[in-house]
C-alpha cells in the first residue's frame, strides 16, 4: 500500500493526481488530507468537503470510481488507523504537496497528526518517505528542515517541471511531477517520456 498525504500547501491537485495514477495502475492506496488542505482544495479546485469520506467522494466526482475498491481514506486525526503503527506493512508514504509546517513537524519528529506520524513510522521502520515541498522562495529555516529530512533518509522532490518534455498544458506539467514521484516509488507510468526518448 502507498499512503498519499495532502497537506496544507498550494497544489493539492498534485497529490490527487498521484492517487489517481496509483489507483488506475492497480495499486492499493490510502489517502490522508489535512483540514487546511481542504480549505485550499475549495479555493483552487472549487470543491467543498462533504460526506464521511470526503476524499473518496471527490475522487468519484473526478471519475475514478471504478478504481476505488483499492482505496482507503483516513482522517488526519485518526491515530487508530493502521498507518499510525509500524505493525502495518505499507510500502511508502508520499506527502504531496508538503507544507512548511508539515515539513518542520516531520523533520523534528513532532508527530501530532496522522500525516506526520505516518512519516515517523516510515522512517523508524526503514520505509520509503517522499516529500514534495511547496513553497517559494525558501528561507534558511525551510532549507535546514529539508536538509534534516534528507539526512534522515527522506527523498525531497520539489515540484520543478522539466521543460525538456516540451509541456503544452498545465496537465503536462502535473503529469511530469507525478511521474517523477512514481519513478522514485518504482512504479511504471506513461506520463512523460524519459530523457533520450523525447524529440527535440
Amino acid at each position: 500500500m502507498i499512503i498519499t498525504a495532502i497537506s496544507g500547501a498550494s497544489g493539492p491537485i498534485l497529490g490527487i493526481r498521484l492517487i489517481e495514477e496509483l489507483l488506475l495502475s492497480g495499486e492499493k492506496v490510502a489517502g490522508i488530507v489535512s483540514d487546511s488542505s481542504w480549505q485550499i482544495i475549495r479555493h483552487e479546485l472549487s470543491w467543498e468537503k462533504k460526506g464521511p469520506e470526503p476524499l473518496k467522494t471527490f475522487l468519484k466526482h473526478r471519475g475514478v470510481a471504478s478504481s476505488l475498491e483499492n482505496f482507503q481514506e483516513y482522517a488526519n486525526t485518526d491515530f487508530f488507523s493502521p498507518a499510525a503503527s509500524g505493525s502495518s506493512h505499507f510500502e511508502a508514504v508520499v506527502v504531496m504537496p508538503c507544507s512548511m509546517k508539515t515539513l518542520s513537524a516531520i523533520s523534528h519528529g513532532y508527530a501530532d497528526n496522522l500525516i506526520s506520524r505516518t512519516c515517523d513510522v516510515a522512517l523508524k521502520e526503514g520505509r520509503k518517505c517522499i516529500l514534495v515541498p511547496r513553497e517559494t522562495p525558501l528561507s534558511v529555516i525551510h532549507l535546514e528542515n529539508m536538509l534534516m529530512a534528507a539526512r534522515s533518509g527522506i527523498q525531497i522532490v520539489p515540484p520543478s517541471p522539466g521543460f525538456y518534455t516540451l509541456p503544452e498544458t498545465v496537465e503536462d506539467i502535473l503529469n511530469f511531477m507525478v511521474g517523477k514521484v512514481l519513478n522514485l516509488l518504482g512504479k511504471k507510468h506513461n506520463l512523460f517520456k524519459a530523457w533520450g526518448e523525447t524529440s527535440i
